[in-house]
Formats: structure tokens, sequence, C-alpha cells
């Protein structure tokens, strides 16, 4: 109406909204706000602003597409009063003065030309966690422990997650701007970016520079020139800040735990829960035949490794189904292995599923299940036969290890925290865990 001649967004409150949504260490200068809270704007009109005669319509879009849609849901629309049809998902509740109209929105897509994250907090949210002492190991902690070494000699190093360093929400998003779904179909890629499933997908894609732009080159053998080699490196934000510094192309070098490390970082700073699980004596099943054949005397490509770092994320799994059977940690690997629907991923894949030798379900879960409870199978090869020496059932998987969130009793950390592969299925497993690892002199506990 020409006598509404200015409505200004006068004040975005950053630094009050952000410090509401836990993003704070995130930006101080930038709008982040986590889906599914209500954050608060203040909007100024050049005239008084009365309801019913100049009702006000927010449009709020996501993404860069020059078409957001409703559908593809990078699009939504209410209205103040609500008379207007708006979009299905859409709320809103307001408060109006003479003058000043200040409104508070309630929307998982709404971002205000800023970000958005997921909220692990929110009982709705398919990433929530419920222990807050959890959230904050998960999501918020910007230190931990990985785990190295051998099965019976276990080592651990510090590792700086970084997650709240400067800029590391413009270089997570330059990431998903750069992977090639995006690249292929924008609008469908920002539209599935609610969902964690696909986005931890592409983030595992991502973090390896195989088949993309991605992150990391990896090298398990010297030479390491015209890199750094994987051990010296002690944190994920160096490696980001470079990649992102010298025009997206890939930091030379890494291993598994360096992978698992710098995807840690990227999870919890778009607030999906997560940690790095190390799994001593680890198989690559490279036919999906969950068998692990070692020839002597001939190369190879099925193996087993003293161990193989990779990470766990905390999400709803409803397109498993809706029960929520297979909710909780999710295996993702970083490390390019094989191939998963083209492109160098891996999962996620339902701990539970893989506890309970489900290998049918999505993502990678053969692959997955082989890595912790593969049988080995030792080949004799003399003059072109083969002989079989010797049949192993409890080589691969014999203990998996993470850092713990609290200093508790172990055998109650052990129960409670980790939910991986110990049942009777998996009875050779034994699961370290510690409370901020040895590092800082905490006693190390085995459980099997």
């Amino acid at each position: 109406n020409s006598q509404v001649s200015t409505l200004t967004f006068r004040h975005i409150l950053t630094e009050t909204n952000n410090t509401e949504h836990g993003t704070k260490k995130i930006s101080k200068d930038q709008l982040i706000v986590r889906r599914g809270q209500r954050f608060t704007v203040k909007v100024e009109l050049t005239q008084p602003f009365n309801p019913n005669l100049y009702p006000l319509t927010f449009t709020a879009v996501t993404g860069w597409s020059k078409n957001p849609s409703e559908d593809l849901g990078t699009k939504s629309c209410f209205g103040m009063p609500d008379r207007i049809q708006r979009s299905p998902s859409a709320k809103h509740c307001s408060s109006v003065a003479v003058v000043l109209l200040k409104t508070t929105i309630i929307h998982p897509l709404i971002c205000l030309s800023h970000v958005v994250i997921p909220i692990p907090a929110s009982v709705d949210d398919s990433v929530f966690m419920q222990d807050e002492k959890e959230r904050q190991e998960f999501v918020m902690n910007e230190r931990g422990i990985i785990y190295k070494g051998s099965g019976n000699y276990i080592t651990s190093i510090n590792w700086d997650f970084g997650q709240f360093e400067e800029d590391m929400m413009k270089i997570c998003l330059k990431m998903l701007d750069v992977n090639p779904k995006h690249l292929a179909n924008a609008a469908n890629d920002v539209s599935a970016r609610c969902n964690p499933i696909y986005v931890s997908r592409v983030v595992s894609a991502m973090i390896n520079s195989i088949d993309d732009c991605g992150v990391l080159e990896g090298r398990w053998s010297a030479p390491f020139w015209g890199g750094t080699i994987p051990s010296h490196w002690s944190g994920s934000y160096p490696i980001l800040k470079r990649w992102y510094n010298i025009g997206c192309h890939p930091v030379k070098y890494g291993q598994c735990w360096v992978f698992a490390g710098v995807m840690c970082s990227v999870m919890r700073l778009l607030g999906i829960p997560c940690r790095v699980v190390t799994n001593y004596q680890s198989a690559h099943d490279s036919n999906k035949n969950l068998i692990i054949d070692v020839y002597h005397n001939l190369v190879s490509c099925l193996c087993f490794r003293n161990y193989h770092v990779w990470l766990e994320c905390w999400m709803r799994r409803t397109d498993l189904g809706k029960d929520g059977k297979y909710d909780g940690w999710q295996v993702l690997d970083p490390t390019p292995q094989e191939k998963s629907d083209g492109a160098y991923c891996c999962g996620p894949a339902s701990v539970k599923a893989i506890l309970n030798g489900e290998t049918d379900l999505k993502y990678d879960a053969p692959f997955v299940y082989a890595m912790v409870n593969a049988d080995c199978i030792d080949w004799l090869v003399t003059d072109g036969t083969m002989v079989n020496i010797f049949s192993d059932t409890k080589r691969i998987g014999q203990n998996i290890s993470t850092k713990a969130t609290l200093r508790l009793n172990q055998r109650t950390v052990a129960e409670v925290v980790f939910m991986n592969p110990i049942n009777k299925m998996l009875t050779d497993c034994t699961l370290t865990i510690s409370g901020s690892g040895l590092m800082d002199g905490e006693e190390k506990c085995m459980y099997v």
C-alpha cells in the first residue's frame, strides 16, 4: 500500500539470537539460528501499522535458486495477520506496537538471508539428543581424543576440532556449495539440506578428493612430497582453512584418522552430534561377501588393518522406518575405500542394524558390518593351487574405541554411551573407552 512506504529490518539482534541459539561461538556478526527454535527480529515502518488495513506477507527462501519453490521446500510464505494461504509448515507468532513491529518467527527453514542449522536440543528435530551433557560433548566440544596404535597397544592423540574457529561456517557452506550434487542441481541439493542423512553423505564424499574437489588427498605411504605428513596434523581447522584459501583444491595429505577428524569438525559445526571411533583389526571387504581372504605369497585386494578410524553421527533414520528402530548412532566413513551410489563415501549405516547383522539396509551396511565382523580365511598359494590353512572368526573387530562423555564409572559409561556391536553375535569385540583420554592421565578400561 502507498501509505506504508517503507519497511526496514531495523534490528536483526544477532548477538541476542546467537546467544539464545548456542551459536555465538560460531559468529558474533552473522545471524546463525537453529531450526525449530524461535528467533526475534525488529522491523520498522514509516507509517503506523494497522494489520487489518495493511496485512504483511513474509516470504522466506533458502539457497541461491532464482526460482524458489514451496514444493521443494526452498520457499515458505506466511502473513500477519495470518489470512493468506501460507505454506503448510510455516508458523509464526507476533506482537504489534504503534510504530515498531516486533515479530518472532518459528520455522525450520527460515534464515533471514543468513544460516539455519539443526538443533539437537529440540525433541522434534531429526538430530535430537536428549542428554545435555552428551550434546555438549558431541556438538560443542572443540577438542577430543582419537585412538591409534594396535589392539594390544592402544595409543591416543589429542585432536583440535576447532568447529567454532573464524570463517568455519563460510568454509563448510562452501563445501556444500561445491559438492557435485549441488553443481548438478542446486535447487534439489538445497531443499535436501534439511535432512541430516543427505548432508552426512555429501560431507562424507567431500572430505576426500578422489571424485570431486574435496578437502583431503589421501596417501598411505612415503614419499609425502609437496604436502604434510598425515601424522603431523593435530587439528581440522588448518586443513579446512587451507582448502578454502587455495580455491577448493585438495590439501595433502590425509589418512583415516585425519579424514574422520575433519569430518567431525564439519558435522559439529552444522549441529549434528558426532564422535570419532577407532576399530582395531578392521577389515576392508571389497567384494561384499563378508569374508576376508588372506593369500600368502600373493597380493590380495582384500585386507585388514591394525586400526581404522571413522565417524558416527546421531540422527533419526525415518528412511528405514517410522518406529525408530534404527535411530541413534550411524557409521559414516569419509576415507575413500569403495564407491557408494557412484561416489566415494560410506554411510550412514545404522549401528543398531550392524549390531543385529541386518546388512540389507541403507547405506553400505554390508561393508560396515565386514569392517567389524568379517571372517578371516588364510590361504596358502603354491604351484597355482590354494589350500585353506586357517579360519579365524575373531581376528576382525577385536576392539572398538572412542572418547567417553563423562568421568564416570567406566563400565557405566560404556553401557550407556557406546552402543556399537557388543552382543552375543560379536562376543569377540572389546570396547575401550576413557573419560578424557590418556593424555590427561585418565586410566583406560576394557569392557567385554
